[in-house]
């Protein structure tokens, strides 16, 4: 099982330009390597770690309190941030954090059916309390022309029509491997000798719809724009075009506004009216060095954004 390594670390945490007494979230606990990072940086500040999964919680509960106490693991899904801090009696805060798509341990436990490389029951819940749709439901159940748009939307999947006929004519399918048998089996030859395994979009597709990661993304990032202090930051590192988009336009939309684009073609400048703006025009991406060491970091992409 590979080491799990936080992706764009210090430039995630650097961005959100810690208060040593502010309030603090990290959306995906994980294996706590972006929560660790802020909770050295915090005295009388706090630190609020979000995660479904109980081994991260765990995991990272044991991690974070070698570093100090000022900090708490919510249960739960991001998607309901708002809720999970307002019992704790949390209304505004100083930065958030979002490392966003599954971790690195939980594509290498088998069980979890995450990953094209072990062979393991076809599950891809990241919440296996709460949500009972697995990727298994989808990939027996569902007609040809709604695994086709899944494929598409969610992987960007271009043989996507034969993928999806042969999943159809192969069923029952059961497990990872025998999935990975019937991709490779739907594209030609020239495809599979690529270096990207022919599996990688198929799997990201049925991950994303099972967890319906789109709209728990949107949700979430819309909550953690309301939840922000006046000059507190949002940091999001993505990891494919579906994520991308959606940060790319949340943030267009909350520091553009059409009376902006009215001022934009005067000749004088005048004050945005806006109440967030990006703190770096482009996304920050993985150093040359972060790229050597972790193979996850080469689709990762950073964005920051304030409240005025």
């Amino acid at each position: 099982m590979e080491q799990h390594i936080p992706v764009l670390l210090f430039e995630s945490v650097d961005m959100l330009n810690i208060k040593p007494n502010g309030i603090y979230v990290d959306c995906t606990l994980g294996r706590g390597g972006h929560s660790s990072e802020i909770l050295k940086r915090l005295t009388t500040g706090k630190l609020y770690s979000i995660d479904q999964d109980p081994t991260a919680i765990k995991e990272g509960k044991a991690k974070l309190s070698n570093i100090s106490n000022n900090f708490h693991i919510l249960e739960g899904n991001f998607l309901n941030i708002a809720a999970l801090l307002s019992i704790k009696g949390i209304f505004k805060v100083d930065g958030i954090l979002y490392d966003l798509g599954a971790s690195s341990p939980q594509f290498d436990v088998p069980e979890r059916g995450f990953s094209y490389r072990f062979d393991g029951p076809l599950d891809m819940r990241m919440d296996t309390i709460n949500n009972s749709l697995t990727a298994a439901k989808v990939v027996n159940e569902y007609s040809e022309e709604e695994l086709k748009k899944i494929l598409w939307n969610y992987g960007d999947e271009k043989f996507a029509p034969s993928i999806a006929r042969n999943i159809c004519n192969s069923r029952p399918i059961d497990t990872t491997f025998k999935l990975v048998e019937i991709i490779k089996k739907s594209m030609p030859q020239k495809e599979l000798k690529k270096p990207k395994h022919p599996a990688k979009k198929t799997f990201q597709a049925l991950r994303i719809y099972v967890n319906n990661e789109i709209e728990v993304l949107k949700d979430s990032l819309r909550q953690g724009l309301e939840l922000l202090n006046r000059q507190g930051r949002i940091s999001v590192i993505t990891f494919h075009s579906l994520e991308e988009k959606i940060v790319k336009e949340i943030f267009k939309e909350v520091t553009f506004s059409k009376q902006d684009q009215v001022l934009a073609s005067l000749p004088i400048e005048i004050q945005s009216n806006s109440k967030f703006k990006l703190v770096i025009k482009k996304p920050i991406k993985a150093s040359n060095d972060e790229l050597n060491q972790n193979r996850r970091s080469h689709s990762a992409k950073l964005w920051v954004i304030e409240k005025k």
